[in-house]
């Protein structure tokens, strides 16, 4: 599996962050971070106040340069926050860019438009119009250039080796191999060709050999590269629900302590405790959670973009969220726990029917079927009779279809051959009156005993044998199992095998369930009786049967090799086709969930060694007895509000790695996981601010008295 592991910051990314973080100090884009915008008017008080001292009524002379101080902390304050952000748009945007390189000015070769094809009537009304028709024929059958962007859907269009492929699309003719590292990074070529599933293609290929003739499937700048660039570089980035609770749960804290604040005041003074405003708002803003909230939306940002390191299309931040929360997901035998590509390995006939008559009636059946499978069984018949054999001149081949479960040919002279999964087959040779040969179950459950696919041979009413299909589980999966069954997610496989075979499979992957003999409705209904029970399900799918699961699901992941309704009905698409990529993507999606809690911890955690350190500077001159509560021995009220106030700003970037990689993620019990991130950031907040205030203090103390602080 591929994944982008580029540094987090490198000089043009450090630029542009720099530089993102004061084009952001405008208010109006401020007042969307609400608990960061109180900062922002903290600090125009505090700007004003540092002109005009006495705005507020006479004070000490030396209350300028403490003033200042006070403006230029919480200046920059508000300038880490904006950096963070900035780092993670600007680790997107840098993203887009190598994105856009394979968006540069491209042609298309159109064979068929969506509005005009060759095959439509014209009424001629002129010799002019005559000519233009003749003329446009003769640059539909060779291909007439144009420029990609005017390209619309359904247009077709013919591509050659070497060139790009203008948009997305499916093969309708052809085949060739196809260079997909512009999007995917990687650099061996996939062969496409039209059917199955691998006729999708991604716009900003390029086709290697041979050529293709694609129907266009989106618009112009509604490709899923059109979609990728535009979430990485934040354009299309909403808030998502956790995002807007916990943004309502800081903005209800703040608005607290803001009332704290003002009530704080008349009180002094009932005290004879004189507050210069500056403090008032000093002490505001290391009460407010500003840490968290400064962090926030990079936190939300760098998980949308480590998802798109993995090569995944999320088409929203709440798909990403979801994925964390997932506590089922649904998982396709084939290609995902299994290699998929399933070959056959032996030719069983039943007793009273030859070997050869088998494999001749498997081969017609197979001549046509462009699955591996069939593919396989072609080329196994060859090995062990030769190639060869009768084959009839005229004959219809019937596809496979997820709801017959079979597929084969009718010959000119009414017969019938099938091949398919063996319950269907039975139902088959029932229902023309047929026999059942005595010794079918013993051979199918052989096959399946040892993981394998049986599938079984008829010729019109007589069941001939059986082929032995092999498939491979993947490495690891025990193991990635194993880690699910740890966080407490259930695994549930789907197959089209027989209930033997699935139970062989899924005992041997280690998941929890499976459904066998499953069809695409089998698999929404289990969705449904899933989220029932109030749980977050996911899944993969590739094909067009597979599309109103994938909408059901909570988090649906699409395989870019899959059809375009697949595609349209998922939250997510995975540019490199590998099915397994679910595992990853639920634990990226935890990991943004865990840090969004560790940090929200540490935040409000701060908090509490930030009142130990203001609250008695601003009373114990006044009230002797509070000295008690200045636990950390700061020197003076002016070092105790300043020590506490610079912690409180250069805390955020010191986090910035940590929100930008993500707390590290072990798959264990969510009990466990609360626990261990209450110990270390909750109990670490606490700590940390003690040591860091007091440090702070130590430096700063000396250099306040030499001004007069």
């Amino acid at each position: 599996m591929r994944t982008n592991n580029k540094k987090m910051l490198n000089q043009k990314i450090l630029q542009s962050s720099l530089k993102g973080a004061i084009l952001k100090l405008n208010p109006a884009y401020m007042i969307k971070n609400p608990v960061m915008f109180v900062v922002e008017v903290g600090f125009l008080i505090t700007l004003v106040l540092s002109i005009f001292p006495a705005l507020f009524g006479p004070v000490a002379t030396s209350i300028r340069i403490y003033n200042i101080i006070v403006t230029m902390i919480l200046l920059l304050t508000i300038l880490f926050a904006n950096f963070a952000e900035s780092i993670a748009e600007g680790r997107g945007k840098a993203q887009a860019e190598s994105l856009k390189k394979t968006q540069k000015s491209m042609t298309a070769r159109l064979v068929e438009s969506a509005n005009v094809k060759p095959s439509d009537i014209k009424v001629l009304m002129s010799v002019q119009d005559f000519a233009n028709d003749l003329e446009l024929k003769h640059q539909n059958e060779e291909g007439r250039i144009i420029d990609a962007s005017d390209l619309k859907k359904g247009d077709v269009v013919l591509v050659k080796a070497g060139e790009l492929i203008p948009n997305d699309g499916e093969v309708v003719e052809g085949i060739a191999s196809v260079d997909e590292s512009a999007i995917t990074g990687e650099s061996a070529p996939v062969i496409k060709e039209s059917g199955g599933d691998f006729a999708s293609v991604t716009g900003g290929t390029t086709v290697s050999s041979d050529w293709l003739k694609i129907k266009i499937t989106s618009n112009a700048g509604e490709s899923f590269l059109d979609k990728m660039i535009s979430l990485v570089e934040g354009a299309s980035r909403k808030k998502t629900p956790n995002e807007i609770a916990l943004n309502t749960l800081l903005v209800s804290l703040t608005i607290i302590f803001l009332i704290v604040i003002v009530t704080l005041y008349p009180i002094a003074a009932y005290v004879h405790v004189q507050l210069a405003v500056p403090t008032l708002i000093a002490l505001t803003v290391c009460l407010i959670p500003t840490t968290i909230g400064g962090l926030l939306s990079a936190i939300g940002i760098a998980g949308m973009d480590r998802v798109t390191r993995f090569n995944v299309i999320a088409m929203s931040g709440k798909a990403v969220e979801a994925s964390g929360d997932v506590d089922t997901m649904i998982l396709d035998k084939t290609g995902t726990i299994t290699y998929g590509n399933r070959m056959a390995a032996k030719f069983q006939s039943v007793s009273g029917v030859d070997i050869s008559e088998l494999i001749d009636n498997a081969v017609l059946t197979s001549l046509q079927d462009e699955t591996p499978e069939g593919k396989s069984i072609v080329k196994l018949a060859n090995e062990e009779r030769g190639e060869g054999g009768e084959i009839p001149e005229a004959m219809n081949f019937v596809e496979f279809t997820a709801q017959t479960r079979m597929s084969g040919v009718d010959l000119n002279n009414g017969t019938v051959i099938r091949k398919g999964a063996t319950d269907a087959i039975i139902a088959h040779i029932e229902k023309l009156g047929g026999h059942i040969p005595t010794d079918l179950k013993a051979i199918t459950d052989e096959i399946s005993s040892v993981g394998g696919t049986p599938l079984t041979v008829t010729r019109n009413e007589k069941i001939l044998g059986v082929i032995y299909l092999k498939d491979t589980i993947k490495p690891g999966l025990v193991i990635r199992f194993a880690r699910l069954r740890e966080m407490g997610i259930k695994t549930i496989m789907c197959t089209g095998d027989n209930p033997l075979t699935a139970a062989t499979i899924a005992q041997e992957a280690g998941v929890d369930s499976f459904i066998a003999e499953c069809k695409p409705e089998d698999k929404i209904i289990a969705i449904k009786k899933e989220q029932a029970q109030g749980k977050v399900v996911a899944m993969t799918g590739d094909g067009t049967n597979d599309a109103p699961a994938l909408a059901q699901a909570d988090v649906g992941i699409a395989m870019n090799s899959g059809t375009s309704a697949a595609k349209e009905a998922a939250n997510m698409v995975d540019l490199d086709s590998d099915p397994t990529k679910i595992l990853d993507i639920v634990e990226i999606g935890k990991q943004l969930l865990i840090t969004r809690g560790a940090l929200t911890t540490f935040s409000i955690a701060n908090d509490i060694a930030k009142y130990f350190a203001i609250i008695p500077a601003m009373f114990m001159l006044a009230i002797p007895q509070i000295k008690i509560l200045n636990v950390m021995g700061l020197a003076t009220p002016s070092s105790a509000i300043l020590s506490a106030l610079i912690f409180n700003a250069i805390i955020i970037p010191i986090l910035i790695p940590l929100a930008m990689k993500g707390v590290k993620y072990k798959p264990q019990r969510s009990e466990k996981m609360l626990a261990h991130n209450m110990l270390v950031y909750g109990l670490g907040g606490v700590i940390a601010p003690f040591i860091g205030i007091k440090f702070i203090d130590l430096v700063i103390a000396p250099l306040l008295h030499v001004i007069g602080l």
